[in-house]
């Protein structure tokens, strides 16, 4: 099941964690534990009770136990079932209801009794929840208590929807949910305004009386919460912490949720490394950030007393150390991010040749271009290199209703002063308008309105895009297929993503790709994107030999940033470059002032991408390397 036991657990973590290769391989172990638990209690002829979450942490897990019934015969008439919460209020068969989660992924495709499933009413007056509260309760020691509870972590910390503040001996009960918990669960329903603020949850002390505790994350989101939750101390700020005192409980992570734990994160202080050059960087870096000093003076006493003696002694002297690493930093700054001409380019991120490049920048959205990498775009337009842009999705969900409206507004007022017919267009406003004024939260939109929210974009991803330097021929909208659902949550990906990737691609025959790696926009569609170009590419180069001299460089910026340890190009920006950064930026008006998906960050993105580059500069000066205004940073992929 790839599950990784390299490294075993330390003396940091207070619970045990079992960490596997990948979500997928993680999900088929925790099936495949309920499956064996269902057939030992057949075997007895006796009930498997199991306590089940909702969310995407659990998906695989459930598509997997659907296959064993319907490939191999695995039945569930002897399951009996009690989810962890709903919202509340919440009807049944709303698309957000948990009633309807556990439908669509598990009950409506297994042979399980519907009578032997459980899941707190959302219906329910108020007046009546604490009796409910106490007969669910009643009903789970009725069965004989559960033999399973499977968890998911919010990023708060919650387990169910016992948020911060939450008593260890917690009963089931009616709670009101954290800020942060409504913004996560806000692409559900369509904005967080529409995010019920209470909710039905199984307690703390109800969850602890299971025979077996799983608790299941994936990805580099849950990261930090997972940290504080094994290695931390136990606190109601972080309700998670109490299942350090459970004997019953076991963590089940992908390695992306468990990077920040001790023993993945700063493996030095806890064994014997294999000190390649990555983790020598990062050690290092590490430890002048600690110790808040310029890596020249590091000193060895600064190695040994921070976890580091055996790298001073395998690669010693400890000055030899830190000329290495200085040395690393300072070739990865480059103000030519096409290749400097007629340069020696050993010790450059780019090669040389040839001088001028043929470029292309793929955007997931139509604003990530400039928000992530706008002074590098216009430096490498300014220096002459074949630069296109391809916008890969057209963004249209990301628009405000009103400004659809005003749009097709000014279309008729200006049809009408020139003197152009506009019935139609007023046919087609007023619909707008009847539609939205009815809208339910994460409705789809129209088809028409869908086209006008895309156009808004296109224009002004042109804007942006000419504004940088480009002529429009050099301007590509792909609007692959996938995106195009009208859905916060979209299509699978299929051929025809990819053959237009590989279309655009071949036209081109670029040098360089430049791609977004930062994987944690809200909808999770830069991952996707990523995925169909790095296809498109390998598919490519079995045929194509000019893929063989192409480099994919991955940026970052709207979300989040590199590491200083892993960036391979930075690309320094003078305050006048930040500035024209900026006005690219500004060009995207839709997404100006309040975005429809902010995430997390209340800055506007402009904000955030001037404040992160000036960060990822001030990172190099306080390391003891030359001082600018700011830098964007990139990390290259060998495909």
């Amino acid at each position: 099941m790839a599950r990784l036991n390299l490294l075993e657990e330390t003396r940091f973590e207070k619970l045990p964690v079992s960490v596997f290769e990948n979500p997928k391989a993680a999900s088929l172990s925790v099936a495949h534990r309920i499956g064996d638990l269902i057939k030992e209690k057949q075997k007895n002829n006796s009930k498997a009770v199991l306590g089940l979450a909702t969310g995407a942490t659990p998906i695989a897990v459930y598509a997997e136990l659907v296959r064993m019934h319907k490939e191999e015969g695995l039945s569930f008439k002897n399951v009996i079932t009690f989810n962890l919460d709903e919202y509340y209020p919440m009807q049944p068969d709303a698309a957000q209801s948990y009633v309807s989660f556990m439908n669509e992924h598990l009950f409506d495709h297994i042979d399980i009794d519907k009578n032997n499933v459980n899941i707190p009413d959302g219906t329910l007056k108020l007046e009546d929840i604490p009796a409910f509260c106490l007969n669910y309760e009643k009903k789970i020691t009725e069965v004989g208590g559960l033999d399973i509870q499977i968890l998911g972590i919010g990023r708060t910390g919650h387990i169910g929807f016992n948020e911060p503040g939450s008593a260890p001996n917690s009963g089931t009960r009616l709670v009101t949910l954290d800020d942060l918990t409504r913004r996560d669960a806000a692409r559900d329903f369509g904005g967080k305004s529409f995010v019920p603020t209470k909710a039905i949850t199984m307690g703390i002390g109800t969850i602890f009386k299971a025979r077996e505790i799983i608790l299941m994350a994936w990805n580099k989101k849950k990261a930090s919460i997972i940290k504080k939750a094994v290695e931390g101390e136990i606190s109601s700020e972080v309700p998670a912490t109490y299942l350090q005192l459970s004997d019953h409980v076991e963590f089940i992570l992908d390695q992306d949720a468990a990077s920040q734990l001790t023993r993945f994160d700063t493996p030095w202080l806890v064994k014997d490394c294999v000190w390649d050059d990555v983790l020598t960087r990062k050690a290092v870096i590490w430890l002048a950030n600690t110790l808040s000093k310029p890596i020249l003076k590091l000193t060895e006493d600064d190695f040994n007393n921070n976890g580091m003696a055996q790298l001073a002694v395998e690669k010693g002297p400890v000055y030899n150390i830190n000329i290495h690493i200085f040395n690393k930093l300072q070739h990865t700054i480059t103000g030519w991010p096409g290749g400097k001409p007629n340069a020696d380019d050993s010790q450059r991120p780019e090669r040389a040749e040839p001088a001028k490049k043929r470029v292309v920048i793929f955007s997931p959205h139509p604003d990530d271009d400039v928000i992530s990498m706008g002074g590098t775009f216009i430096r490498l337009v300014d220096q002459k290199h074949d630069v296109h842009v391809a916008y890969q999705t057209s963004g249209n969900t990301a628009v405000w209703d009103d400004d659809a409206l005003r749009f097709v507004e000014f279309n008729i007022d200006f049809s009408e002063k020139m003197g152009m017919g506009q019935q139609g267009m007023k046919d087609l406003y007023q619909n707008m308008r009847k539609f939205i004024e009815k809208k339910q939260p994460n409705q789809v939109d129209t088809p028409e309105i869908q086209s006008v929210k895309g156009l808004i974009r296109k224009g002004e991803a042109i804007a942006g895009a000419r504004y940088c330097g480009l002529e429009d021929d050099h301007i590509h909208f792909m609007a692959l297929p996938f995106y195009e659902s009208g859905k916060n949550q979209k299509n699978p990906v299929t051929e025809k993503d990819i053959e237009l990737t590989m279309e655009l691609l071949q036209k081109i025959k670029p040098e360089q790709v430049f791609a977004a790696g930062d994987f944690e926009d809200p909808h999770g569609t830069h991952i996707v994107c990523f995925n169909i170009i790095l296809a498109a590419l390998q598919r490519l180069a079995k045929t194509e030999s000019w893929v063989k001299d192409c480099w994919l460089w991955l940026y970052r910026g709207a979300w989040l940033e590199f590491e200083t340890y892993e960036i391979e190009m930075a690309v320094p920006l003078s305050p006048q470059e930040v500035e024209r950064k900026k006005f690219a930026i500004f060009k995207h008006q839709s997404q100006k002032d309040r975005a429809v998906f902010p995430g997390d960050d209340a800055r506007e993105f402009w904000e955030r991408a001037e404040d992160r580059n000036r960060e990822t500069a001030q990172a190099y000066d306080n390391l003891g390397l030359a001082e600018y205004e700011a830098m964007e940073a990139f990390v290259r992929y060998k495909f």
